[in-house]
């Protein structure tokens, strides 16, 4: 049995993929890869089939991820594929919930941050208009964040 997690923000190339990215990394250094279904996507489509921003590649890399998938948008049917789907803030989830109400499915929303266990924020900033040092906050965010939702998926008697 797999638990099934999709990361969204808007445009699916600097946040999502990069908790795509992490929450892959944190699986496999459990060696539970085979246990879970990852995936990110954003609200809107302008950026589809892209890869992630380059500066967020770079950022991530220094770090040891690599940010390889492409730019998607939200579907549908991710309500019914994924038991998880996770917004980078209260915009990108209020989008999710408009979609949710058209859409039928078993997908929990949740704020990205909700997980964090060391970070106070609420959300994860878009760093795209901001300087390099958006990216390491964004990163730093993202690696508690990921850290505390394994905790919770894994947790007895849970996923």
């Amino acid at each position: 049995m797999s638990t099934s997690v999709l990361f969204v923000c808007m445009g699916n190339i600097c946040r999502s993929p990069s908790a795509e990215a992490i929450f892959k990394d944190r699986v496999a250094k459990a060696g539970r890869a085979g246990q879970f279904v990852i995936d990110s996507a954003g609200t809107i489509g302008y950026h589809q089939g892209s890869r992630a921003d380059p500066r967020m590649r770079e950022t991530a890399a220094r770090r040891g991820y690599n940010l390889e998938s492409r730019a998607r948008q939200v579907r549908p049917e991710d309500f019914q594929k994924f038991d998880h789907i996770i917004a980078m803030d209260e915009a990108n989830l209020a989008d999710l919930e408009s979609l949710r109400a058209r859409a039928s499915g078993k997908a929990c929303l949740a704020l990205m941050c909700q997980y964090c266990r060391h970070h106070g924020e609420r959300e994860v900033p878009d760093p795209y208009y901001g300087g390099a040092s958006g990216f390491d906050h964004v990163l730093d965010l993202l690696e508690d964040a990921c850290d505390g939702l394994f905790e919770v998926l894994t947790a007895p008697g849970k996923a």
